[in-house]
This record gives C-alpha cells, sequence and structure tokens, in this order.
C-alpha cells in the first residue's frame, strides 16, 4: 500500500526522522563529557562527601551493609536503591566513600543519558539541558545520596530517548536496549514511578502497533517490578496487600492538591509532611512557573520546525510523572519531581536557544542578555538553596550522632534495640537495632522489646512534648538535648517488666 493511511504515517516518521544539527562522533559527546565531570566536581564540592546518611538513606543502606542491623522496610519502599549501593555498603562502613561513589555512578549516569538523546536535538541543546537539571539544588544535593529519585529521572531520559530514537530510526536496534534499560531502572527504583512516567510511552507504541518499542517497554518495567512483586508475596501478604499498605503509609491516594505543598518544599524542606508554615520568597519559587512556559515555547518551536514528537513526548512524559505528586498526595518531596524536571530540560533548553538565536535586529542582543541574566539569577538561588539545605542536614545528622554517643555513655551499646521517637536513624549511629510499635514503621510489640531488654540494652526515646510508652514509664530517665532516653535496667536485674 503506498497510498492514502500508509503513505502519511509514512511521511510523517521521514519527517521525524530529521536529525538535529551539530556535531558527531567524539566531538559531539565531549561536551556531554565535561558536563557529567562539572557536575560529579560540584557534589563533591557543593554536598560535601562528610554528610551524614539520612533517615531514608539509612533504611536503603542497612539492607546490605553487615556493620549495622538492617531499619525496617516499609511497603512502599523497592530494593533498587540498596543494590545500587551494595558494591561499596556491603563491605565498608565509610559514609565519605559512598558519597563520592554514588557521584561519580550519577555524573556517568548523567552522561549516558543525555546521549541517548544524540541525533533528536543539537548538542547544545542537550547540554544545556543537563546543565539546567544538574544545576538544580535538588539533583545536586541528592546525586550523591543513596535515595532512588535521581535514578528514576536518568532512566526516564535515557528510557525517553532511546524510545524516540528508535520510533526515528526502527532499523536500529540498539536504541531498544536503552529502553529496556532506563524502563527497568525506573521499575528497580520506584515501580508505581516508572507506570506514570512510561504511560504516554506505552499508548504511543500501541496506537501506533510499534511491536519492538511495546515489548521493550513492556519487558523493562517487567524486569525492575518483578523483585517487588515476588517481595509483595513474601513479606506482605500479597501485592494487593501491599499496594493497600503503601497507599495508607503515603497518607491514602486520591484527589489531593498538592501544588502549594511541592511550592514550600523548594526553599529546601527535605520532607514537607505535614506541609505548613510560610510560602518560600517569590525569587526562590519563580524558575518553577517559568518551568512550564518554556516547555511550551520549546514545543511551539518543535511544531513549527514539524518535529514536534521529540517535544511532545518528553513533555506527556514530565507530565504523568509530576501529576501523582501534585494531585494526589497530601505532602511534598522535592525530590519527587525530579524525573519530570529532567524530562522538561529537554524542550526548555530548545527554547533558550530559539530566544537567542532567532531574534534579528535590536531584539537578539536584549534576547541574549536576558536570558543569560535569568540563568545567571537562577543559578545563584539554587546555590544558595543548597547551601542552606546542605548546612541544615549536615546539623541534624550530627545531632544524632551526637544522641547515639551520649547513648553509649549510657550503656546502650551493640548489640541493642533503640525504640520510639526517630529510632530509625538514631539507633542506625548507634550501632543499634531499631523498632516501633505503632505507625508507619511499626515492626515489634511491647512484648517483645521487654523480652529483648531482657538480653540487650533498650533505650526508648520520647520527643519534645511527647509521652513515653507504657512499658519504659519505670526506666531511669536521661536528658539528651530536647530528648528523653530511658535506658532499661542491665539485662538480668528483672527490672524492664516496666
Amino acid at each position: 500500500m503506498t497510498d492514502g493511511t500508509g503513505a502519511l504515517l509514512a511521511g510523517t516518521r521521514r519527517r521525524e526522522r530529521q536529525p538535529g544539527p551539530g556535531p558527531s562522533g567524539r566531538a559531539g559527546t565531549r561536551p556531554l563529557a565535561v558536563l557529567a565531570a562539572v557536575f560529579t566536581v560540584a557534589q563533591l564540592v557543593l554536598v560535601r562527601p562528610v554528610l551524614g546518611l539520612g533517615w531514608d538513606e539509612i533504611v536503603y543502606v542497612s539492607q546490605v551493609t553487615s556493620h549495622h542491623p538492617a531499619a525496617f522496610f516499609s511497603a512502599p519502599r523497592s530494593r533498587g536503591v540498596s543494590l545500587l549501593v551494595a558494591p561499596v555498603a556491603s563491605w565498608s562502613g565509610s559514609t565519605v566513600l559512598l558519597r563520592v561513589y554514588l557521584a561519580l555512578l550519577s555524573g556517568l549516569a548523567l552522561h549516558l543519558a543525555l546521549r541517548s538523546w544524540r541525533g533528536l536535538f543539537p548538542t547544545r541543546v542537550l547540554v544545556t539541558a543537563g546543565a539546567f537539571f544538574a544545576s538544580l539544588w535538588v539533583t545536586l544535593f541528592y546525586g550523591p545520596q543513596a535515595m532512588p529519585n535521581y535514578w528514576v529521572a536518568v532512566g526516564a531520559l535515557t528510557a525517553v530517548g532511546c524510545f524516540l530514537r528508535h520510533r526515528a530510526d526502527p532499523s536500529r536496534g540498539g536504541p531498544l536496549w536503552g529502553v529496556v534499560a532506563g524502563a527497568a531502572l525506573m521499575a528497580w527504583m520506584r515501580p508505581t514511578d516508572a507506570v506514570w512516567v512510561t504511560a504516554p510511552l506505552l499508548l504511543l507504541a500501541l496506537a501506533g502497533r510499534h511491536r519492538r518499542s511495546l515489548l521493550a517497554l513492556a519487558g523493562g518495567l517487567a524486569a525492575g517490578i518483578a523483585p517487588w512483586v515476588v517481595e509483595a508475596y513474601t513479606a506482605f501478604g500479597g501485592l494487593g496487600e501491599r499496594l493497600a499498605e503503601a497507599s495508607r503509609i503515603q497518607g491514602g491516594l486520591g484527589a489531593n492538591i498538592a501544588v502549594d505543598d511541592q511550592l514550600r518544599s523548594l526553599g529546601g524542606r527535605a520532607l514537607c509532611r505535614p506541609c505548613t508554615g510560610p510560602m518560600p520568597h517569590p525569587v526562590v519559587t519563580l524558575w518553577w512557573f517559568a518551568l512550564p512556559v518554556l516547555a511550551l515555547l520549546g514545543l511551539a518551536v518543535a511544531v513549527r520546525a514539524r518535529r514536534t514528537l521529540r517535544t511532545l513526548v518528553p513533555l506527556a512524559c514530565a507530565t504523568t510523572a509530576a501529576l501523582p505528586y501534585l494531585f494526589m498526595i497530601e505532602y511534598a518531596a522535592p525530590r519527587f519531581l525530579q524525573p519530570a524536571y529532567a524530562l522538561l530540560a529537554i524542550p526548555v533548553a530548545d527554547a533558550l536557544w530559539h530566544l537567542v538565536t532567532t531574534g534579528r535586529g535590536t531584539w537578539r542582543p536584549v534576547a541574549v542578555a536576558l536570558v543569560a541574566l535569568g540563568l545567571a539569577g537562577h543559578l545563584a538561588v539554587q546555590l544558595t538553596v543548597l547551601a542552606h539545605t546542605v548546612d541544615r542536614n549536615t546539623e541534624s545528622r550530627r545531632d544524632w550522632a551526637r544522641t547515639a554517643q551520649t547513648l553509649h555513655l549510657l550503656g546502650v551499646r551493640p548489640p541493642c534495640l533503640v525504640t520510639g521517637y526517630q529510632a530509625i536513624p538514631i539507633g542506625y549511629y548507634a550501632g543499634c537495632s531499631s523498632g516501633a510499635t505503632a505507625g508507619n514503621n511499626e515492626s515489634t510489640t511491647e512484648g517483645a522489646i521487654r523480652r529483648t531488654a531482657d538480653r540487650v540494652p533498650v533505650a526508648t526515646l520520647t520527643g519534645p512534648g511527647g509521652t513515653p510508652p507504657g512499658y519504659a514509664r519505670s526506666w531511669p530517665v536521661h536528658r539528651i538535648g530536647d530528648l528523653q532516653a530511658r535506658v532499661a535496667p542491665a539485662p538480668g536485674t528483672g527490672g524492664s517488666g516496666g
């Protein structure tokens, strides 16, 4: 069939197949490699490898290290991060070594993800997109951390870029492996995020009857999700039970407007739950409002240039990636939107280059000056928020370490158990197991804690204004900063019954 619908689709594919201008071969990849190297160095200099492990990091790292007991692993979590850090954490307890390893790995991952877009956009657009995403404070802060969201972002970039490259030239099978790898990486880290990100790709593959693309996407998702599904049946009573428990822990998924919560988190709040307090200064949030405007401008540029698909697809995937975190949960964390930021960076960079290269006469220097000024201001804001965030988190993690040291002086040394307020991070820093009898991290019972106190040291922590649990009210009380630590009588004395 050479006419009708078949001819129309063939013509569309030929137009979309036209690669963007730019250098090829090593000359085309060198700027991307330089960008990745700068990103890696920036993480090590600005975030600093001495930053202690955070709460969520402790959960992931403790699953594979032999130096600390494993913390409770709740239903929403996936084992991807634990496996990612295992090459270092399984044999070394050095946080500095782990940070350096993750910074190097994240830089390499960004380089490979941007390379997957070669031929779709000029190198200058890809470098600008990568620089924009890498300069966000949330990207710099979480790049060297044992957290999943950055890896979902680079997986999304890889999967979408390779999907479009295969669609532009179906005779090449190499990009399909990139689709598999990107989809598997996302699902390995956060299964539900992977489904949201790839939903437009799946629909496009189905509508166009692109069987190979569909198989690549489905295969990658299945490979990444399979361990999570298997664990659902071995540890949570089934897939439905795990999904229900995950929804409960996240406050119940449904129609919830979290846009304002995300805005509040942009000032450097790692977790905004409950998300109260004033909004950050408008200067801090201005880039967030400019992002969709520039992305839509990038789409308009693409439509005029007859390369709509390669811009529309990342926009659609960014939208579906952001939807659950903007409209379906009751809290926010800035890292949740990293996949959306990574995908939006492509059309945003294209729009910026359009602004500075297409003007004529006196408009062009004005446009260049405005874009340069805007980017300089954006970078200044991101670095300011990053410095504030690093300082605050460094101090909070030092507080955990100081509390752990005081517990050691009180006789709570490994093997031991810490329960109550912030038990997971403080227990990790103390080298103890952690437990909770209620809440999202419920993992033990009061009876089990009493029995444990007859064998090893046990401490129960109470936060400011908190009420100690019944089993620990008779234990000796010690003040540690704003906390109260109740330490069970030494094992074997018979005084731990509470």
